[in-house]
């Protein structure tokens, strides 16, 4: 039997230090990330093995919520306990959460420049194709089977055609998953791919932790974690009630917390739908330079939520002032949204230890990895609707409902601009951040022209 490993398998000031200067590299998204910790961790310094960290990817991504930081959140439990697992999900996104802060202040004091217009002029078509390429990436690495590109199309549609709820369709392709992989033998276990080179790590990869998992501990976990969790937003209905978009974006980005599946870009579309279509808290074209600010910070994709938040809360601020109602409201969905993600991991990760070649979760994970694709996809067609063009409408036919763009209403410039984009990044190979800092340098330049040309 595997020995387990210690509390304490390095110094928490080292690990401290070293979940810091992650925290400030982690840019372009989840892989890029997830290559950050692998490149510290594993090869540089050899704390932990390479098929003990796939092997934390593969539940994580099992997971509702960003992967990389629930990543971190598991790899630090794995290296110095609870302790370890706070300090370490917390530094990931405390960098980015600031940076986003302010960005977003700045987006709100002076985003109806001719400046700032120029910039995101530049960036909406740059986001486009980083979406794009998304997944291109997600569907090259998932969809291996004819029937698991059955289901992203599938999921496609029922978003894109039938407006069938996000939490409904990764919960059917999650069941569909385990379905599919009773017939054809759909699921591969990636977990590890061969030995590595260099001296051993200090957690092998078959060390188990040594905290065992027990009905005492779970309760503790999920009483505080939930006490943690809900606390403020019942604080902003007893307190602030003045201002009742607080409580109504709490509520909302609590529930979106457990249905993240998939990581940003597949959530994002619920979000884009909610916030923009139902409560109205920003324009379809604000939720694509939040996500622009976003991609150029440190940190989980979905601190996105903290941007659609200030901006929500500054133009419904109730009773307080705007600048308050603003800056509590950041704080408030920063905090709901991450939040769970520590609960999650700290309460499954003892039962994930004894649990990692389940082939049912394994499944599971599988047919929602694939539904992710159409998701993404989805999310690409509302952000290309909304910035292509400059109008649109919805046709409606039975159960069938679509927004179509108004053609006349083109954007040539969005146009060229969303082409000179995927080249860049499908033939050039250029990272998502380079890709934005050429377009916005392009918007910069071409928005004088344009607004003579009217």
């Amino acid at each position: 039997m595997a020995q387990a490993a210690r509390e304490d398998v390095i110094p928490l000031r080292d690990a401290t230090r070293a979940w810091f200067s992650i925290s400030l590299q982690t840019f372009g998204g989840p892989a890029g990330q997830i290559a950050v910790m692998q490149h510290k961790l594993v090869d540089e310094k050899r704390w932990i093995g390479q098929q003990r960290f796939l092997h934390a990817l593969n539940y994580c991504m099992l997971l509702p919520g960003p992967e990389a930081q629930q990543l971190a959140i598991y790899t630090g439990w794995l290296l110095n306990g609870t302790r370890g697992g706070l300090i370490a999900g917390s530094l990931f996104v405390l960098p980015g959460m600031l940076a986003l802060l302010v960005l977003s202040a700045i987006y709100v004091a002076f985003g109806e420049t001719d400046l700032v217009a120029a910039l995101f002029a530049g960036v909406a078509p740059a986001v486009i194709a980083i979406v794009v390429q998304a997944v291109h990436k997600v569907g090259k690495r998932t969809l291996h089977h004819v029937a698991l590109t059955g289901l992203a199309v599938a999921s496609f549609l029922a978003l894109t055609l039938f407006a069938v709820p996000f939490p409904v369709v990764v919960l059917a392709a999650g069941v569909i998953g385990w379905l599919l992989s009773r017939r054809w033998p759909i699921v591969q276990d990636g977990a590890g791919h061969g030995a590595q080179d260099g001296p051993q790590p200090l957690i092998s990869d078959e060390a188990l932790h040594h905290e065992l998992p027990s009905r005492r501990r779970s309760l503790g976990v999920v009483t505080v974690g939930l006490l943690l969790w809900f606390t403020p937003v019942a604080a902003c209905a007893l307190f602030l009630a003045s201002t009742p978009v607080l409580l109504d974006q709490g509520l909302f980005f609590s529930g979106t917390a457990v249905v993240t599946f998939g990581g940003a870009y597949a959530v994002l579309a619920f979000v884009a739908q909610q916030a923009v279509g139902v409560y109205g808290w920003l324009t379809p074209g604000e939720m694509v330079r939040g996500l622009a600010l976003a991609e150029t910070t440190p940190g989980p994709l979905i601190m996105v939520v903290q941007f659609v938040a200030f901006v929500g809360a500054f133009r419904s601020p109730g009773a307080l002032d705007p600048w308050v109602a603003a800056l509590v409201a950041s704080l408030l969905v920063t905090w709901v949204t991450f939040v769970p993600c520590f609960l999650f991991v700290l309460l499954g990760a003892p039962y994930v230890e004894r649990l990692r070649h389940n082939q049912h979760l394994s499944a599971a994970l599988t047919g929602i990895t694939a539904a992710v694709v159409g998701v993404i996809a989805n999310l690409a067609v509302f952000f290309a609707l909304h910035n292509l063009f400059d109008e649109s409408h919805t046709v409606t036919s039975g159960p069938v409902r679509l927004d179509v763009p108004v053609i006349s209403s083109w954007d040539p410039f969005a146009f060229a601009l969303t082409a000179v984009a995927l080249f860049v990044m499908f033939s050039r190979g250029w990272s998502p951040l380079r890709t934005l800092g050429l377009c916005a340098l392009v918007g910069l330049c071409a928005y004088p022209v344009q607004q003579l040309l009217g």
